[in-house]
């Protein structure tokens, strides 16, 4: 069993957009609405407890012992004292123990959509909880991240390599917090760089959950096929297998920042997305459908081979290509008759990158390119020549093989 303390300040994956990571100190009562501190404190269970009508409310946080703690906040700013009774109510969010607070001040520092994960985990002996469940809950969430942030690249039922550089980088501005006893987190997407993935994950997950009592009403898998356009695929259906085995069951929401308010399409108030065990036949038999049915892509590859291997010194041989243009994928493999292997290794030798059509299979993650035809050496200008030539001799053991023809 894990224990972290109440007050644990939230983990930025990567800087904000405004420069820095939110440090863990109140933003200044002028960058703050009372209307969205209002709003967030009624979201997280705050409780109103009276105030003077029309001037400012007293606040007080959820659960017993609540009353020890209380936050006056204006309405508005009509009156002089405003902005004295935010600078108060913020100072006391930031020495408060409850785990709210800090949510609070994370979505009022960087505007945020919050997304929650709750897994109805069965607890052990004496309320135990077992070691990795802040880990499962933790990996499933990423795994629906990604998921999302996929889909706002393109609409797939299956993505395997493709689009994973542009989606790691739309995460790196997410904020997470602790994940207590492995039964609920919560993540923090900043609204400038991130609301089309939280839109996108929104609608996908209610996607899912219609086809999959579609499933269940009729036994047919067709609604998961028409649900691969609002963001569904075998990445979604895989972290959501994930958060929901070995629970009672899950629970997924999407709170819209109240400082840009709900997007164009979305309720403002949705009910969390809940799933059970009962779900996951019909999540795996989608998520085998979406491998077994999407289809190969036509694609022409322009990449630096980094590796090169065949059995002996002639016939065909394996070339790996990082990949420049033509395919969201970093690396593909694909097999050179004696020609096409030749003028590859002539490219590597010199620093040049290649050019090739192929297909791009679906079978093994889009790694694969297959039919590959038209290998020609690609001219760079020289200060491009140069640095390829620069990360060609520091990989070693790939000039060794191009030069034994290994």
């Amino acid at each position: 069993m894990t224990h972290r303390p109440a007050g644990e300040r939230l983990r930025a994956v990567r800087p904000h957009p405004t420069g820095t990571a939110w440090d863990g100190h109140p933003p200044e009562p002028d960058a703050v609405d009372p209307a969205v501190l209002t709003a967030l404190l009624h979201r997280h269970g705050w409780q109103r407890r009276g105030g003077a009508p029309g001037r400012y409310g007293r606040w007080t946080p959820p659960g017993p012992g609540g009353g020890a703690t209380s936050l006056l906040v204006p309405v508005g700013r009509a009156f002089p004292d405003s902005d004295d009774l935010l600078g108060e109510a913020l100072l006391a969010l930031s020495r408060s123990g409850t785990p709210s607070a800090r949510e609070i001040l994370v979505s009022l520092a960087v505007p945020s959509d919050e997304i929650r994960w709750w897994r109805d985990a069965p607890a052990g002996p004496g309320g135990s909880t077992p070691w990795n469940d802040e880990e499962r809950l933790r990996g499933a969430a990423r795994r629906m991240l990604t998921a999302g942030a996929l889909a706002t690249r393109a609409r797939a039922g299956y993505y395997g390599a493709r689009h994973r550089r542009a989606a790691a980088a739309s995460l790196e501005n997410v904020l997470v917090g602790p994940a207590p006893g492995g039964r609920r987190l919560t993540a923090f997407v900043p609204v400038a760089t991130g609301r089309p993935l939280a839109v996108r994950l929104h609608e996908a997950l209610y996607a899912a959950r219609e086809a999959i009592d579609y499933r269940r009403a009729t036994g047919g898998m067709e609604a998961f096929d028409t649900a691969v356009a609002a963001g569904v695929s075998q990445e979604l259906t895989e972290a959501l297998v994930a958060l929901v085995t070995g629970t009672e069951g899950a629970r997924v929401a999407v709170d819209w920042a109240p400082a840009a308010g709900v997007p164009e399409g979305c309720a403002a108030l949705a009910e969390p997305v809940e799933f059970s065990p009962g779900d996951l036949p019909a999540l795996r038999e989608a998520g085998a459908r979406y491998l077994r049915a999407e289809p190969s892509v036509p694609v022409r590859i322009t990449g630096t081979v980094v590796r090169m291997r065949r059995s002996g010194p002639r016939g065909v041989g394996t070339v790996r290509l990082r990949v420049l243009a033509g395919a969201e994928v970093p690396h593909v493999r694909i097999t050179l008759d004696e020609e096409s292997y030749r003028i590859a290794g002539h490219a590597h030798l010199v620093g040049l990158p290649v050019r090739v059509h192929g297909r791009l299979e679906s079978r093994g993650g889009f790694r694969r390119l297959t039919g590959a035809r038209e290998v020609v050496p690609v001219q760079v200008d020289e200060a491009e020549r140069d640095r390829l030539m620069k990360a060609l001799q520091e990989n070693l053991d790939c000039f060794e093989e191009a030069c034994s023809g290994e």
